[in-house]
């Protein structure tokens, strides 16, 4: 499984006020803490006006560089923003995010073609200028313009994170069907390419939302989700990745999931 830890993003009130009195060892820290977690990529949202955002980003990108080798996804709604804020990395990361809205894909698949962003990755959402579509059918319609720009500008699917947009579970009528739809098509079309969700939107004004998380977590994985945005300091949520993969046949022998727990990853935390 793919981890993009989340706990990054100034849409966090602690994150936004640490941004907001450039508090870099606050940052650093939850930086190192994802890290220490077994995260793929650390998120970098800055969440702020636009006119801030370049700026912002690249202060919290050099405090996440300071700590950890990992890659970032670099995170935000303007693909204007994307195409200067990726530059401030040192190794290949993600763009998020593109979609079928406007000319997103048109500013981020050129530079994911250019040699020297050969390793970059991108999350794509399903959705266009008519905002989220409502049914599965019109979300597969956005995918597929995506892949036909995706082969236009020669993305192999392999870099590609399809994002089907999760909602509130609260204000759905079927469920995660939809979504559950959406992934097993994605996945039957193409073996290689990843298909992501930030995993908490599906709980939103509900209680106990680890409960509706997890839930999610088990049954996105089993249509096909291999790789998600959350967060790994959650042992619990962590650990149902390890079991999830295990129980699906994609851990040999179930050695990732017991080298997980060997390193202290999962499981009960030691008593002091």
């Amino acid at each position: 499984m793919i981890i993009i830890g989340e706990k990054i993003n100034g849409s966090i009130p602690s994150v936004a006020k640490a941004i907001a009195e450039r508090d870099s060892e606050f940052i650093k820290e939850r930086a190192r803490k994802q890290a220490a977690a077994n995260a793929t990529y650390i998120d970098c949202c800055a969440s702020v006006p636009e006119a801030e955002e370049v700026e912002t980003l690249k202060w919290m990108i050099d405090c996440i560089q300071e700590v950890t080798d990992l890659p970032i996804s670099v995170d935000s709604p303007s693909a204007d923003v994307l195409t200067q804020a990726y530059k401030f990395c040192k190794r290949p990361g993600i763009f998020n995010s593109v979609s079928g809205e406007g000319d997103k894909i048109d500013k981020i698949f050129p530079l994911m073609a250019q040699e020297e962003n050969k390793d970059w990755q991108v999350i794509a959402l399903l959705s266009d200028d008519t905002g989220i579509p409502k049914c599965a059918a019109d979300r597969l319609r956005v995918f597929d313009k995506i892949m036909a720009k995706a082969k236009e500008y020669n993305i192999n699917p392999s870099r590609i994170h399809i994002d089907p947009l999760v909602e509130m579970l609260c204000t759905s009528e079927d469920g995660i069907a939809m979504n559950i739809e959406v992934i097993q098509t994605v996945r039957k079309q193409y073996s290689s390419i990843h298909i992501t969700a930030a995993v908490s939107n599906i709980s939103f004004n509900l209680p106990v939302r680890k409960l509706i998380n997890y839930g999610f977590l088990i049954l996105a994985m089993n249509a096909g989700l291999d790789s998600a945005i959350m967060d790994p300091t959650n042992r619990d949520m962590l650990g149902l990745t390890y079991a999830t993969e295990a129980l699906l046949g994609e851990d040999e022998f179930c050695m990732e999931y017991i080298g997980a727990y060997r390193e202290g990853l999962i499981g009960p935390l030691p008593k002091a």
